[in-house]
């Protein structure tokens, strides 16, 4: 059975929370670095863009929704992801001026990718992020709930592990321009993401397969449930 009570633990106070100031990103110049962490902010997107994106999204639909909200763990869930960081996914995917490969590799979004129109890069990363996030829940034991929540917010410190928290805040919601939305995320995901980054199959983030390698399995699985079970504060178990 689901773990649903797990969500009236998340509802933190985040007036603590310090957000780091995003830096502007020419609108014409996709990234060059292999990094989690984008210096860019999106503007509000017009209608125009809006219904571009839904176009383009319609593509996108088989595995991760028409709204974004993908149905198989297989896939990530994409509605409400700030749209930078799935903008600069997107441009991982493709392979950059004098690379040898994408920085991220994954036969079927190379493909796709390398379709889209820095216009459709943009206008579908907007049209995901505006769309509303339908949270997952954690199925999992007191016991393994209780191992990720500590990792999420202490980190592993015998293991020089910093806590989750650090980076995607309390409800797991990220930091617009730098850092990804993970809360509420299929836990099956989030699982072989961290998995990926341990064993040097996704190297599009140095800084997350340095922490990812110095987890156990049994620590990967136990925080990747504890945030499939994070929600904002507005959210409720669907």
């Amino acid at each position: 059975m689901p773990t649903t009570s797990v969500a009236a633990r998340f509802a933190l106070n985040l007036a603590g929370l310090l957000l780091l100031p995003a830096a502007s990103w020419a609108a014409d110049a996709p990234p060059t670095a292999a990094s989690s962490v984008m210096e860019s902010s999106f503007p509000a997107p017009t209608s125009a863009q809006l219904q571009a994106g839904a176009k383009v999204a319609q593509t996108c639909a088989a595995c991760h929704g028409a709204d974004g909200n993908a149905t198989s763990a297989a896939f990530p869930k994409l509605a409400g992801q700030h749209a930078d960081y799935i903008a600069k996914q997107l441009h991982d995917y493709r392979i950059a001026k004098g690379a040898k490969q994408p920085a991220r590799v994954n036969a079927i979004m190379n493909g796709m990718a390398a379709t889209l129109t820095e216009q459709q890069i943009r206008d579908v990363a907007l049209y995901y992020s505006r769309q509303t996030f339908k949270p997952g829940v954690a199925f999992a034991d007191k016991k393994t709930l209780k191992l990720g929540e500590s990792i999420w917010m202490a980190g592993i410190p015998d293991r020089a592990v910093p806590a989750c928290v650090s980076c995607h805040g309390p409800g797991g919601a990220g930091m617009p321009s730098r850092y990804p939305r993970i809360g509420g995320q299929w836990q099956g995901y989030l699982e072989t993401e961290l998995q990926m980054f341990r064993n040097d199959r996704r190297t599009n983030s140095p800084e997350m397969h340095d922490i990812a390698s110095r987890m156990t399995d049994k620590q990967i699985a136990a925080v990747a449930n504890y945030a499939a079970g994070l929600r904002a504060p507005s959210e409720t178990v669907r």
